[in-house]
């Protein structure tokens, strides 16, 4: 671990390598586990702005959870999240004509109809950050669905930390990446 900024950072998203692999595990990062996508709290406004344009790209399905929910969630711990269709999928995932998970939201933006690409939680994955009072840390989530996603970039030999790039500019701005990739050459 090392600290830039008020960020506590893992070693790990510099020394694993990743790049997504979507032939490979079809999207399962937004269809499994037992959760949403994290959001955080201006997030909750822009979807609610979006969900009419982003709503002609959604299934039946993920309107229905959406329109029983809301654009999000608050857990029972007080987090926030996208909502579940029964329990399982992401309600803004769509799926494609291979059958790959895809996001409704990020569907919307390429087609030119929003400006936001999708939560900042999804576009980091697989890093994780978790706020606290004082710092943020900042950790690789290693799931089993992202092997091949692990061995592709072992292939390619892209650390995750260049994967997310656009990613972590986004969450923390361009200094704080010139300060990781810094680090990133010392270790």
């Amino acid at each position: 671990m090392f600290q830039l900024g008020k960020t506590i950072v893992s070693e790990d998203i510099i020394k694993k390598d990743f790049v997504c692999n979507l032939s490979a595990c079809k999207g399962a990062c937004c269809i499994d586990g037992d959760a949403g996508a994290p959001l955080d709290e201006d997030e909750i406004q822009i979807l609610k702005a979006i969900y009419p344009k982003i709503k002609p790209f959604l299934r039946p399905e993920g309107i229905e959870a959406i329109e029983k929910q809301g654009t999000h969630i608050i857990t029972e711990f007080g987090d926030l999240e996208t909502p579940l269709i029964n329990n399982a999928d992401c309600a803004y995932v769509i799926f494609d004509e291979k059958n790959t998970a895809l996001c409704g939201i990020e569907e919307a933006y390429n087609q030119g109809e929003i400006s936001w690409k999708k939560p900042v939680s999804c576009h980091l994955y697989p890093v994780r950050v978790k706020a606290y009072s004082e710092f943020s840390a900042v950790n690789y989530d290693k799931w089993d669905i992202c092997d091949d996603a692990c061995s592709l970039g072992k292939e390619l030999q892209v650390p995750v930390y260049k994967f997310v790039k656009e990613a972590l500019i986004r969450k923390f701005g361009e200094d704080w990446y010139l300060e990781l990739e810094k680090v990133a050459k010392t270790l």
